[in-house]
């Protein structure tokens, strides 16, 4: 009984093919593309199949964006690609059998019910409720957001757009950094800070206020190398100032998002940090200044200090959740409930 699971993402699609006739689905074969070197998922999964078929397997894909029911499934504008995607389609093109789009922080929430405990970083113990409402939050090509809520022997993974509300200034930097992206941008939102492009913003707007010169080995760094990877690159191991500038503000307004969808979500069950970004800001993470932040809610803060807080490493979270709905789908129990 095969079943094929994808992760959608602005920047990579990672696709598996499993066989689940086990209750442990087992690796048949596993693939990365680079998302923007096509134009469509269909072309990526022609890629994957290499003209072979798997008529009838069950598919689930996590993907960047908002899902809208339509009359025969599901269709997604991605949010980080010129991607439109309807489940009916890819069904009859690729002969499947049912196929289910989700977003993927509901993938994401899905998989981390997958997790081994050596998969999660702890940085705040909290004192978790048994059953309590969850919340996942994840910086990478964009920011992601999703809630899980206990349904009486499971939980169930719900999407959210939260990464686009308004960005919340609390002091007179966030204030000025509102003000600078409101004239390049239009607006202020959190994912414009808090993903890959948001840092390079943040770098680019301290840079402009000149309280710290850049140095000439990231100038040149900026222009050959995938710019967020640069800058985190010469705060975490050289220690450049104005790098570590941009870090430190990313940081601080990361966690005081976290610990805004900690609230509003009520995430007494605790809260996942999960993401392309985190794993590889871990150190910086477990400095004290992302708890500081989200902490600091004011008559609130001992709710949020009680929250536990765990950031996720694995990389393949999402396609673990996507893999759980869609060996659900081919046993016939639905694709909610994992």
């Amino acid at each position: 009984m095969l079943i094929l699971a994808g992760d959608i993402g602005g920047t990579n699609t990672r696709l598996q093919l499993l066989d689940a006739i086990a209750a442990q689905p087992v690796l048949v074969r596993e693939a990365h593309y680079a998302s923007r070197n096509y134009v469509t998922l269909a072309a990526v999964l022609r890629d994957f199949l290499a003209g072979g078929s798997i008529a009838g397997a069950a598919a689930c894909f996590g993907i960047a964006g908002p899902v809208r029911a339509t009359p025969t499934g599901q269709s997604v504008r991605t949010t980080n690609l010129p991607w439109e995607i309807d489940s009916s389609a890819i069904a009859r093109e690729f002969g499947f059998g049912p196929v289910h789009l989700i977003n993927d922080f509901q993938a994401i929430g899905y998989g981390i019910e997958a997790l081994a405990a050596t998969e999660l970083v702890t940085l705040q113990a909290g004192e978790p409720l048994q059953h309590g409402t969850r919340a996942v939050i994840g910086a990478g090509t964009g920011l992601g957001q999703g809630i899980l809520v206990w349904q009486g022997a499971h939980y169930e993974a719900i999407a959210t757009e939260g990464g686009h509300v308004d960005f919340a200034p609390t002091n007179e930097l966030d204030f000025d950094l509102a003000k600078h992206l409101r004239v390049g941008l239009g607006r202020a939102s959190y994912e414009d800070i808090l993903s890959g492009p948001g840092l390079v913003r943040l770098y680019g707007f301290l840079r402009q206020r000149g309280e710290l010169r850049e140095s000439q080995a990231l100038a040149k760094a900026l222009e050959r190398e995938d710019p967020a990877a640069a800058i985190t690159e010469a705060a975490l191991a050289q220690g450049d100032p104005l790098a570590n500038a941009a870090l430190d503000c990313f940081v601080r307004i990361y966690g005081a998002q976290a610990g805004n969808l900690a609230l509003s979500a009520g995430a007494s069950g605790g809260l996942y940090v999960a993401g392309g970004i985190a794993p590889r800001i871990l150190p910086r993470l477990q400095r004290g200044d992302f708890l500081a932040a989200f902490g600091d809610k004011g008559s609130m803060a001992h709710f949020v200090q009680a929250v536990p807080v765990s950031v996720v490493r694995a990389a393949d979270v999402g396609l673990r959740g996507a893999a759980r709905v869609a060996a659900r789908l081919a046993s016939g129990t639905g694709h909610g409930g994992l």
